[in-house]
């Protein structure tokens, strides 16, 4: 890169995720800082924390296969159900350890996301919205009518915690390292997949498919492979949260689900796996503030009802995706590297 900051000068530079001396130095703060978290703030906070790192795992994943591949997905809340699941009877029934399980829930998603993969060869837009949808109800029906002793039925399943050397991850404060190491795993795993040639791939054929195949890139897998990575995401966020909650049950993982976190990456801006942080980040942070307000209000106006938190969520989740769809479709993301540009090359016009 030039001393300007401003042109890459080759190809290696502009693959390296920190650039500067100063991003290095700004990453380590931000990673000491979240590691002494328990220590600095209360259980409340580091609870959030941790909804907000499970929810990171899972939209990285929904980033790679949408904002990246440009493979519309509606269904990775039943992705994430299905990795919850599995990761719930491996540790229950067979007693493995959660370095074990949480992969396997992963794999066991990939493979039910592939699935589905394998029909975006064919189809696209809405009718692979509809598709993906439908996996929201496939997995709804085989956990409703599969035997109650193999998925727990409407009872759900109960999770043991997680242990590691006699440790059992039981406390909020010791969750959150187990959440904070899986993920900077899986995020640092998504920066190496979507600057190697699979992430070339995945936007290439988001960009357009005919030319892609063109070009001799294997259309037809490139898609199956972005539900794959996709899926398998939201399996490992699916066994954090089973390992959380310690609770897994069916209403945990419905559409409203997957329609949060398609808002999460439509608000932070699709295509960037920062993005999707940031989106986790605003879109937590908007349901943690409803969630506080909601009963308040619920109780100053009686008329409203009990249902008001539940409601105003979708109302508000819905209103901020239209706001962003229509003043700022390309997420705030585009918008930070707008104002970057324009510093770098301040005072000429462009």
């Amino acid at each position: 890169m030039d001393p300007s900051g401003v042109f890459p000068t080759s190809y290696r530079s502009d693959r390296r995720l920190i650039r500067t001396r100063w991003q290095f130095l700004a990453l380590v703060v931000f990673m000491a800082l979240l590691l002494l978290a328990p220590y600095l703030v209360s259980s409340r906070i580091i609870a959030i924390l941790n909804m907000m790192m499970i929810s990171a795992v899972i939209a990285v994943g929904l980033q790679i296969c949408t904002g990246y591949a440009g493979q519309i997905n509606l269904g990775q809340a039943a992705f994430m159900g299905v990795g919850a699941y599995t990761a719930s009877i491996l540790a229950s029934k067979t007693g493995l350890t959660f370095l074990l399980t949480i992969p396997l829930a992963g794999l066991s998603a990939a493979l039910f996301g592939f699935l589905f993969g394998l029909t975006a060869a064919r189809i696209k837009g809405f009718y692979l919205a509809l598709t993906t949808i439908a996996a929201q109800f496939l997995f709804h029906f085989a956990v409703l009518n599969l035997p109650s002793t193999w998925l727990g039925g409407s009872n759900g399943i109960t999770v043991p915690p997680a242990e590691l050397f006699g440790q059992r991850f039981v406390s909020e404060s010791s969750q959150f390292y187990l959440n904070f190491a899986v993920t900077a795993i899986m995020v640092a795993g998504a920066f190496g997949i979507v600057r190697s040639r699979f992430g070339r791939a995945f936007v290439a054929v988001r960009d357009d498919d005919v030319a892609a195949g063109i070009m001799g890139i294997n259309v037809a897998a490139t898609k199956a492979n972005a539900f794959l990575i996709g899926a398998f995401y939201a399996g490992v966020g699916g066994a954090l949260w089973a390992y959380l909650i310690r609770f897994v049950g069916v209403d945990q993982f419905t559409l409203f689900h997957s329609i949060f976190f398609v808002a999460m990456i439509i608000v932070g801006g699709m295509g960037s796996i920062v993005g999707a942080l940031i989106g986790v980040f605003i879109i937590r942070i908007i349901q943690e503030i409803i969630a506080t307000v909601g009963p308040n209000i619920a109780d100053s106006v009686s008329f409203l009802g009990g249902d008001i938190v539940f409601a105003g969520m979708n109302v508000v989740l819905g209103g901020v995706i239209a706001l962003f769809m229509i003043l700022e479709p390309k997420g705030l993301m585009h918008r930070w590297n707008i104002l970057k540009s324009s510093y770098r090359i301040w005072p000429f016009p462009y």
